[in-house]
């Protein structure tokens, strides 16, 4: 192989291993990261109702969610930050057929993501999902509040709303 052609290809995968690397290393992608670790899932009145393992993937460039309820309801999201629209993704899907696709931010204290879909009846539903963490050291947790809206935000139901308290190691 050529010198100069073998600096070239020196360059590039250099280059390349230093994106790949760094890509995702600023502090806006870890706005999302107080939610990783494996939490129980309670109701409002206390009651586990799943659990709810957190991990980061891709080098840091997305965080997986693995959802499941002892009933065998199961769901899985892929999250990022999307630096070309400058949001933060979820694509959440689960073992009934639900698809959402929620875009939003970190507003400083909480991740805040909305997204249009359809109802089992084909009537438009906007979703907004809020995820805020505790400022308690003593018991680490989250609360998710999962609202849906008919009528374009103007009045909000709340869907789910669950408290993740992160499992002892």
């Amino acid at each position: 192989m050529q010198p100069k052609l073998k600096l070239g290809l020196l360059f590039i995968l250099t280059l390349v291993s230093f994106c790949s690397s760094a890509a995702c290393n600023g502090p806006i992608h870890r706005q999302f990261d107080f939610w990783l670790g494996t939490w129980d899932v309670y109701s409002t009145q206390g009651k586990i109702i799943g659990v709810n393992k957190i991990t980061s993937q891709l080098n840091g460039c997305s965080i997986k969610e693995e959802y499941q309820t002892p009933a065998g309801y199961r769901g899985q999201s892929i999250n990022m930050y999307d630096s070309q629209s400058q949001k933060w993704h979820q694509t959440w899907v689960d073992n009934n057929g639900l698809l959402l696709l929620l875009n939003g931010k970190f507003d400083g204290q909480s991740m805040v993501l909305e997204g249009q879909g359809l109802s089992a009846k084909g009537v438009k539903v906007m979703h907004r999902i809020t995820w805020t963490p505790t400022t308690n050291k003593a018991q680490q947790s989250v609360r998710q509040h999962w609202q849906s809206s008919q009528d374009n935000g103007e009045i909000w139901t709340t869907l789910f709303d669950g408290k993740y308290v992160r499992r002892k190691s």
